[in-house]
């Protein structure tokens, strides 16, 4: 049982609280909005998630570039790759590696569509 299944009053109002959604960060939160305050309750796990993301994001590590064959190969930290949602399905699949301007390259591990 979710915390949020449950009946919650705003502090301030005494109001029944209304389930929302919003995005952050290209992260979704789960929340309790009161209709007379606008006062938000953000899910708890939902919170914790986010801060884990903020202290990686934080971080910074130090990788080591090595040649393989013909081309190079980066080590992404497990620490990272732990973090992600899918990890599992990310292992051995394709990643879209973009050149973004010069000393910068990203890496997206979302679904790749295919250009016709």
């Amino acid at each position: 049982m979710d915390i949020f299944d449950n009946t919650i009053l705003c502090n301030k109002c005494n109001v029944k609280m209304q389930k929302a959604k919003f995005v952050k960060n290209r992260f979704l939160f789960r929340a309790m909005v009161c209709p007379k305050c606008n006062k938000k309750l953000i899910h708890p796990v939902d919170e914790q998630e986010y801060n884990k993301f903020i202290n990686l994001r934080n971080k910074e590590f130090n990788v080591k570039m090595r040649l393989v064959g013909n081309s190079y190969a980066v080590s992404i930290p497990k620490e990272i790759v732990s973090f992600m949602s899918e990890q599992e399905k990310i292992m051995d699949n394709m990643v879209r590696l973009c050149f973004e301007e010069m000393g910068r390259v990203s890496l997206n591990f979302g679904k790749i569509k295919k250009e016709i």
